[in-house]
């Protein structure tokens, strides 16, 4: 069978770029089951409530929720089981001093296999407040006013010319 390329998308995290500031984004793999990786391929994967830890100087995904395998038997896994990152010791030496700055937390946005291998991405965050999220939807929107008043301006000026 030919190797997989490319990257695909399994799950993403919506709500986490609503619920906060991404400050840097981080590319991680996972260590997993082989039901675990049949079950993502089959997109049976949610983010929500997800977040990442320290461990005896590991970094732990906790709260993700990776559904049983529905072929596997006595080998299937925990849907919630806590999961090991896989990162360069640098990296990890880095984003631990910046969590234990104070106000800053790890949040997975994305869940894909890359080249056939899973991998999450995982966002360095800063809470937003309900004000800062009102804020951002109006920017957003008055963003999307604007690019769409300049497309019809566009159009107009393009008619005339004929």
């Amino acid at each position: 069978m030919p190797r997989e390329t490319g990257r695909t998308l399994v799950a993403s995290n919506k709500k986490a770029r609503h619920d906060y500031d991404i400050l840097k984004t981080y590319e991680a793999g996972l260590v997993l089951a082989g039901t675990e990786v049949k079950s993502l391929r089959a997109g049976y994967v949610s983010l929500v409530d997800a977040f990442a830890q320290e461990h005896d100087g590991e970094l732990m995904l906790h709260g993700l929720h990776i559904a049983e395998y529905g072929f596997g038997s006595w080998t299937n896994h925990q849907p919630r089981r806590t999961r090991k990152l896989l990162l360069r010791r640098i990296e990890i030496d880095r984003i631990l001093d910046r969590v234990r700055e104070g106000g800053l937390t790890l949040v997975p946005l994305s869940l894909y296999f890359s080249n056939g291998w899973a991998k999450v991405e995982l966002g360095l965050a800063r809470g937003r407040r309900s004000y800062d999220k009102r804020q951002a939807l109006a920017e957003r929107d008055a963003k999307r006013e604007i690019a769409r008043e300049l497309g019809r301006r566009l159009k107009g000026a393009q008619g005339r010319r004929r």
